[in-house]
């Protein structure tokens, strides 16, 4: 049974295929890898198989384990500014209990925190639905040897030992070692990038020590699909032994934080900070040192509450329902443009981002093999040598290459006066293929195409403008530079001969001799037409495009050039190996194509350019693409790449094509640039307030707003403030991608917040000065209630644009209406019955006039500061919020 380990019942089974290596699996006979296996050409039996599913397990990757619903729930709690939120409640619940009162203020908090969890989870687990719903397109069954029949099983049930049989498009259901082939064409460019479909053999291989997936020629991997040919094959690994498995054990951990989700973090932690500090020095300052100024007893629980009530009033506590409602609007928007969102947080880091790794094939290129030139020895283009090649493709037999394919879609061409005789099949010992036909003068005419050296090989003449002459040492040389010159230009190149051979009812391999070299015909995946476009509109959007690819140099720097990509520098794997983490962060910064890197290398570049302060991008929908996706910034991929890639990304593209991309992006600023309204509004207008509440509390003999005053002014800004995932964003804001930054964050609050803190002392003076005759707690309450509520509601249009409000920058209708709607209800509350209710008294009409007057004063001041502060950060505006 060959190398073997003890089951639990006492079996014997093969343990080679979990620990033998790449090197081993390709230099043993195919007897040796069967007799390792335990296995022969003849089948597993059924038993046998049942007992290996049990030792090996099925033919799965491994998964994320996904959180129950409650966990995910508790899960999008740990959100500084939740918590903040659920403390307060909890406090403030706790406060009107002791007082015999209903708790209102702690059930609002906690509805809020509620409905905005809420919404993040079913939006995620919506997107996850999908995402799965997108797997069911992949091939589930695979044709195995059992029992002496050939039977379809499950992919997963495919165990080591299977002997698998494999045909034009089939799914490799496991990592296997060929046995025997016909024709066989592998497309392995998932796992490892290359554009052309790969010729496999069933021979040993030689040289084996520095032997990599891309050359293991008689080898074939789970998640390939054979493109042509058939195939016999033996399974030596599989599940998590796999390469594609290796690949899936990278990504079963949740994804790192995102760059928007760290920001969110920081600036949560900041309004801790601040909301600490406050509430510790404004109930210091009113249970005890007011105590001793005023000669009034304590009142700890009142002062306590206010506390609360001020570290509440600074809490933007809506923040965690808006970025909810903008990401949910966001991902609703870009489902239009052909884009799904599978993480709502990855939005923002969409927008964000400023650098974007890619693949090439598929991304840039067409991912389809196209004829592009047919030229004769001179590199002139040459339609004999064009209908010669399309006459060899088209009366080929069996299954035709995907080159063969090219060939015939190039150009219809007529060839009913032709009558094929006979063919040499294709061998991969000859590589080439050769047809008989009878032309239309009834002349007898094998032509034969194939890699150039062995066509080469086999010719003793050319022709040259319909000359034919002796092929010479120059002539052999000028047609060996050709093939360099246009190989280095990135062509896959055949070449094409042909001789007049006399009429016989067979031809053989023998035949193939003393031709005519014809010329050669050359192939190439081809740009997209629209990638130019995108490249540009990319570059437009301040995105900065790098080419990870696993395909070559050549190949890659002919499409650059196609596409007009100014290449910045060319930096390949095994350059990438060398280098040490720091010297690759500054080649990663200057170089903008690596080529013929592998996945781990593809990993060790978007870590680099991480580090470097990038929000990058990956985009690819491959096995290879897999683990850069998942520790990028942000991973997209396509709804037709293989399941673990749409696993691994965050964006899905409905159309792999950059222009889709592109149009993702834009939406997924303006996202962000309405989050950054609302964080920006909360923080400056709260601050402002907050400050002012905490200063007034100084000297005067009454607190300046009701804890539950202060709960309802927030209450109401905030739904003033629901509206803005709704708002229009400034074209020039989306134009470049933005951070969020708490040091802006809190530059903005610390300059602006105070402007609103004049104006709050300016009421103060006026309610003790002018109002003297009025002066009563309640209506000094009132009075900075409705200017407050009024100055800090309508600053949106000022805070929400850097350009002119209304005139070169209209607010939403939602927006505006839900914000007039609230300064209305500010003036009115005092005059109702629900006014009295929390504490308000009817303000005399005088004023409203000093009030109309502050407002206009407030918005104007703001405006002026507003440019200030811009031309002041102008430099760190071009990066952040």
């Amino acid at each position: 049974m060959g190398d073997a380990t003890k089951r639990k019942d006492g079996k014997e089974t093969s343990s080679w295929s979990q620990t033998a290596s790449l090197e081993e699996i390709l230099s043993l006979p195919t007897e040796d890898v069967l007799a390792k296996l335990g296995a022969s050409q003849s089948g597993l039996t059924s038993q046998d198989a049942s007992n290996r599913l049990q030792t090996y397990g099925y033919n799965e990757l491994a998964k994320r384990k996904k959180r129950t619903g409650a966990v995910e729930f508790l899960y999008h709690l740990r959100n500084p500014l939740v918590f903040i939120l659920l403390v307060a409640g909890l406090i403030s619940g706790a406060v009107a209990i002791h007082e015999n009162e209903q708790p209102i203020d702690s059930i609002i908090i906690f509805a809020i925190v509620l409905m905005s969890v809420f919404l993040d989870v079913y939006q995620e687990s919506k997107a996850e639905h999908s995402a799965e719903l997108l797997k069911k397109r992949v091939v589930t069954t695979s044709t195995v040897l059992r029992d002496g029949a050939k039977r379809e099983v499950r992919l997963s049930e495919v165990v080591p030992g299977d002997i698998v049989y494999l045909s034009a498009g089939d799914v490799v259901p496991a990592d296997s070692r060929l046995i025997s082939l016909k024709d066989l064409y592998v497309d392995q460019s998932g796992l490892t990038g290359e554009s052309f479909p790969v010729e496999k053999t069933a021979a040993i291989m030689k040289e084996t020590k520095t032997a990599t997936i891309t050359e293991a020629n008689n080898y074939i991997f789970l998640g390939t699909s054979v493109v042509s040919g058939t195939a016999t094959a033996v399974a030596v690994k599989t599940g998590g032994s796999t390469e594609y498995g290796k690949i899936a054990k990278e990504l079963v951990g949740r994804p790192p934080e995102t760059e928007f989700e760290r920001g969110l973090r920081r600036f949560g932690f900041l309004i801790m900070q601040v909301a600490l500090i406050l509430v510790i020095v404004v109930f210091f300052v009113n249970a005890f040192v007011k105590s001793f100024f005023f000669n009034q007893s304590p009142d700890i629980l009142e002062s306590l509450l206010f506390a609360v009530a001020i570290a509440v009033g600074l809490t933007p506590e809506l923040l965690p329902m808006i970025v909810s409602v903008n990401l949910s609007e966001g991902a609703l928007e870009m489902s239009k443009k052909d884009v799904i969102v599978k993480r709502l947080a990855s939005i923002q880091n969409f927008g964000n981002m400023d650098v974007l790794c890619t693949d090439k094939t598929g991304t840039l290129t067409e991912n389809m093999i196209t004829l592009v030139l047919h030229v004769d020895l001179e590199g002139k283009d040459d339609e004999k040598v064009l209908l010669y090649a399309f006459l060899n493709s088209y009366y080929e037999t069996g299954l035709k290459s995907p080159l063969d394919d090219a060939v015939l879609r190039y150009k219809q061409l007529d060839v009913k006066g032709f009558d094929k005789a006979d063919e040499v099949p294709f061998d991969f010992i000859r590589r080439r293929v050769s047809i008989v036909v009878h032309d239309p003068q009834k002349a007898s005419l094998m032509v034969c195409k194939g890699a150039l050296e062995e066509i080469v090989s086999v010719c003793s003449k050319v022709e040259l403008e319909s000359r034919v002459a002796d092929m010479t040492s120059v002539q052999q040389r000028k047609i060996m530079d050709n093939y360099y010159r246009l190989s280095a230009q990135g062509f896959r190149v055949l070449g094409v001969s042909y001789k007049k051979i006399e009429e016989r009812p067979t031809y053989s391999v023998k035949d193939e001799r003393d031709m005519v070299f014809l010329g050669f015909i050359a192939f190439m995946d081809p740009p997209k037409e629209s990638a130019k476009q995108s490249l540009q509109l990319l570059k437009n959007a301040g995105i900065e495009l790098k080419i990870l690819t696993g395909d070559n140099e050549l190949v890659t720097k002919k499409v650059c050039e196609q596409l007009g990509f100014e290449i910045t520098g060319i930096v390949l794997g095994s350059d990438v190996a060398k280098l040490q983490d720091d010297a690759l962060a500054r080649i990663a910064e200057k170089a903008n194509v690596f080529a013929r890197v592998s996945p781990s290398q593809k990993d060790r570049i978007m870590g680099a350019l991480r580090k470097n302060g990038h929000v990058v991008g990956f985009l690819g929908d491959g096995i290879n693409d897999a683990t850069s996706m998942h520790t990028a910034d942000v991973g997209i991929s396509v709804d037709n790449a293989v399941d673990v890639a749409k696993e691994s990304a965050d964006i899905i593209l409905l159309r792999k094509d950059l222009t889709v991309l592109e149009a993702g992006v834009l939406e997924g600023r303006k996202t962000f640039g309405n989050t950054m309204k609302y964080i920006l509004m909360a923080i400056s207008s709260n601050f402002g307030n907050m400050f002012s509440a905490a200063g007034a509390s100084l000297f005067l003999p009454f607190l300046p707003m009701l804890p539950t005053q202060i709960l309802l002014n927030n209450i109401l800004y905030d739904m003033s403030e629901v509206t803005i995932p709704t708002d229009n964003v400034d074209e020039e804001y989306i134009q470049k991608p933005k951070r969020l930054d708490t040091t802006y964050i809190r530059n903005f609050m610390v300059f602006f917040g105070p402007i609103s803190s004049i104006f709050d002392f300016l009421t103060f003076f006026i309610m003790l000065e002018v109002f003297s005759g009025y002066t009563h707690h309640a209506l000094f309450q009132t009075a900075w209630w409705i200017e407050s509520l009024v100055t800090q509601t309508l600053v949106i249009f000022a805070i929400r644009t850097r350009r002119t409000p209304f005139f070169k920058s209209k607010p939403s209708k939602p927006l505006f209406l839900t914000t007039m709607i609230i300064a209305a209800v500010a003036v009115a509350l005092p005059f109702t019955l629900l006014g009295a209710v929390f504490g308000f008294v009817a303000p005399p009409l005088e004023f409203f006039a000093f009030l109309t007057a502050f407002v206009v004063a407030y918005l104007a001041l703001v405006e002026v500061l507003k440019r200030i502060f811009y031309r002041r950060y102008a430099s760190r505006l071009e990066r952040y919020a």
